[in-house]
């Protein structure tokens, strides 16, 4: 299993507009306290304290994240779908159920 997922929804590429591209999400580490997502060509955190539907999840629910869109992951195994903006600033995003 490829650890790099890409999305089912392909996009217009803006330079070339009659190539298509994917838009792509990778899972690069798991430990007891975080995951780390690589997201073109940056790699966000996501501490478990902030993101806690990672936390029992399997290594396999973990690692099958596509990103249907630019600004959007999404775990279909778990059916979590988180912003961008929401990892990079999760206090501004406060968690609404408890767990």
């Amino acid at each position: 299993m490829s650890l790099l997922a890409t999305s089912a929804f392909p996009q217009r590429n803006s330079a070339k507009p009659n190539a298509l591209f994917t838009l792509g999400a990778e899972v690069t580490n798991i430990s007891g306290h975080c995951l780390w997502v690589l997201v073109d060509d940056e790699e966000l955190a996501l501490p478990f304290s902030e993101f806690p539907w990672f936390r029992s999840a399997t290594i396999d629910q973990v690692l099958n994240v596509v990103r249907p869109s630019g600004p959007h992951l999404y775990w279909p195994d778990l059916d979590v779908d988180l912003s961008l903006d929401s990892i990079r600033h999760p206090d501004r995003y406060p968690l609404q159920a408890k767990f």
